[in-house]
């Protein structure tokens, strides 16, 4: 990022209640170190007295969440905003000296690192409200996934724990609306004996009218494999039933969220781009768009593969130490995003070919399926940057085998 153009750099520690802010001019001097409030006319009021000294530039630690204010208002100001990742932030710390932790010398890092260090700084893109609600949802849809994954696995633990063998029986049937569609309506071992056949077949054909009677006769047949009554079993009827409930409404959840992600990527111009390449959904579309932003903010093909952690690190030491190793840094939900769709375009015939030259070279499968996340990333940066959508081409130089490119 080029600083040449500002002459007062604002470095901002946000925080819950209030923000600390240091002012530099370009020889270092300090021109304010203040505690601002987390409200809109305090920031007004320090960014409108710091802008008599020059053209300002603005640099918060966090973008979003509690800074997601300031830098809104800075943008209303006209001002520019820039960010500083807390990573690097820390490592630059380690050039200043003492050893204490105060958020008046995190905010003079913050703005000493944008006036000397430049190349430091993320640009903090124009907010698209589009995006921004999907970052939201995306959110949202995240902890429902883990509160989904976490009722399922505490319905078949209490199952488990009075009735083992309808555990195995319905437990299979728990990512199906007819596992906690039937335990909702009955419970547990208890509720379906106490229950008629001809009342659990009506519940089950409306949940899986083509596997009903195989699912029925399973669970009733295991009914019958248990005579004794564990302790507890009524009362596991009630946590069941509640717990399956529970269940039932995060996937209705999750359902309608999956709907309005589906219309948000047909909305937003990268989102027919994004769902064209193979093995890219609906949620995993959403979080390369909310994560990605914008493709202008990446220099090349190589700094978004960086960014998204798929680009492998070079280890080399002499003749000690050399070798290229997986990343462990970058984007964590892009990264998982990556990886995921990677695993999905294996059905895809070019997609499968280059996976299994990289098994061929002697590469395990998570190896060989993030060099395949790496190359995606490559034309996911083509797509994106060129605005087309993708298609396969065939490459006569490689004897016109099949190949990635983006193409209208």
């Amino acid at each position: 990022m080029d600083n040449n153009s500002y002459q007062v750099f604002c470095g901002i520690d946000v925080g819950k209640t209030s923000h600390y802010a240091v002012a530099l001019n370009r020889d270092g001097e300090r021109l304010t170190g203040i505690d601002v409030h987390q409200d809109e006319v305090s920031m007004r009021r320090l960014f409108k007295d710091l802008s008599h000294h020059g053209k300002l530039l603005v640099i918060v630690d966090q973008p979003r969440n509690i800074g997601a204010l300031p830098v809104a208002v800075a943008r209303d100001c006209g001002i520019d905003v820039a960010y500083l990742p807390g990573l690097r932030m820390r490592r630059i710390a380690d050039l200043y000296p003492g050893n204490g932790k105060t958020d008046a010398k995190d905010a003079h890092i913050i703005a000493d690192a944008a006036r000397t260090l430049p190349d430091t700084l993320l640009p903090v893109g124009e907010s698209n409200d589009l995006v921004e609600g999907l970052r939201m949802l995306s959110g949202f849809d995240a902890d429902l996934a883990v509160d989904e994954n976490r009722l399922i696995n505490r319905l078949r633990s209490v199952l488990l724990s009075v009735h083992p063998a309808l555990e195995r029986a319905i437990g299979a049937q728990m990512h199906r609306p007819i596992g906690p569609g039937l335990l909702a309506e009955f419970g547990g071992p208890v509720g379906f004996s106490t229950a008629s056949r001809t009342d659990i077949e009506s519940c089950a054909k409306g949940l899986a009218p083509r596997l009903w009677s195989k699912i029925v006769d399973s669970i009733v047949g295991t009914l019958g494999e248990q005579t004794v009554s564990v302790p507890g079993a009524a009362q596991a009827d009630v946590v069941v039933k509640h717990l399956a409930r529970q269940l039932l409404e995060v996937r209705v959840a999750r359902s309608d969220l999956a709907a309005r992600f589906e219309q948000a990527l047909i909305e937003h111009p990268a989102g027919p781009i994004l769902t064209s390449l193979p093995g890219v959904g609906v949620r995993t579309g959403v979080t390369m768009l909310v994560e990605i932003t914008d493709i202008g903010r990446f220099r090349d093909a190589g700094a978004l593969a960086v960014y998204a952690g798929v680009a492998p690190r070079t280890h080399r030491s002499g003749t000690s130490i050399r070798g290229e190793h997986r990343q462990h840094s970058g984007n964590s939900r892009l990264k998982r995003a990556m990886y995921l769709s990677a695993f999905a375009s294996l059905k895809n015939p070019i997609s499968r070919a280059y996976y299994d030259r990289k098994r061929a070279e002697g590469k395990n499968h998570r190896s060989a399926l993030i060099c395949l996340a790496r190359r995606r990333s490559n034309v996911l940066y083509a797509m994106l940057k060129s605005k087309e959508c993708y298609r396969a081409v065939s490459r006569p130089e490689l004897g016109g085998t099949a190949g990635d490119r983006a193409a209208a």
